[in-house]
């Protein structure tokens, strides 16, 4: 955990914000039972991320649905938002931060109750057919016959999450980069922000001179050039630190 004193800089630092903006990753799911993507116990370590190439989807939908259902519908619809997801949507209510950015895909930051939340990489809990492009919610689909079909024309549906080699949606591109434009607080939880175009949101807030607070496990590339506080620790421990002294 941080010292004491490093949690009352960053809750300082948050008082004193105008505009504040979360910006999360893998790292704040962790303790909600879902494993990050990439690094030690990472789920790319025992998948193979070809079955989300949007060029192997589209050839061969029904393996690459069997993985995504056991990935994402299996365990990911388990999952409940852990005490830093609940943090931060009071902290949105209590006007501390105005949106939360996340490259996540696992809806939890909506359930907590955040908003708005602009998903960089789409959300599981949407499909969209991959001809007519009708979207649905999952609830609606029957995945135990997969590949799962639209209702309208019988096209194969498709998680509506950015696979390998598709473009990030243009809307929560476009509203990421001006709120980190806008903000003048990063708080940036459980992501090292090397994914392109993601990693240019914090480059962005610092050079608009936002302060940066940077909560993470372990040091990123970001720590030392771009950080002004860097706060080592699970996110749900430190943010239930810092809920603590916002008196949430």
């Amino acid at each position: 955990m941080p010292k004491t004193n490093n949690i009352e800089k960053a809750v300082k630092l948050i008082r004193k914000a105008k505009y504040g903006v979360a910006f999360t990753g893998a790292g704040i799911s962790v303790d909600s039972g879902i494993p990050p993507f990439r690094g030690e116990g990472g789920l790319w370590s025992s998948v193979d991320p070809i079955y989300l190439e949007i060029e192997f989807f589209n050839k061969k939908p029904l393996q690459s649905w069997k993985v995504i259902k056991e990935i994402f519908y299996d365990k990911f619809s388990q999952a409940e938002p852990n005490l830093a997801h609940k943090i931060l949507a009071k902290m949105g209510e209590r006007g501390f931060i105005e949106s939360v950015i996340t490259q996540n895909i696992d809806n939890l930051h909506q359930q907590a109750g955040s908003k708005p939340v602009f998903e960089l990489h789409g959300n599981y809990r949407q499909l969209v057919c991959t001809d007519c492009n009708t979207e649905y919610d999952s609830s609606f689909a029957d995945l135990n016959f997969l590949p799962p079909s639209c209702y309208i024309c019988k096209g194969i549906l498709k998680p509506d999450i950015v696979f390998f080699n598709e473009e990030i949606p243009h809307f929560p591109l476009k509203r990421s980069f001006e709120e980190a434009e806008k903000c003048d607080l990063l708080l940036i939880i459980g992501t090292n922000a090397e994914v392109h175009p993601a990693n240019a949101i914090p480059v962005m807030a610092h050079k608009h001179g936002a302060k940066i607070i940077e909560i993470n496990i372990r040091e990123s590339y970001l720590t030392e050039s771009l950080t002004d506080l860097f706060l080592c620790g699970k996110a749900s421990d430190v943010m239930g630190e810092i809920g603590k002294k916002l008196y949430l």
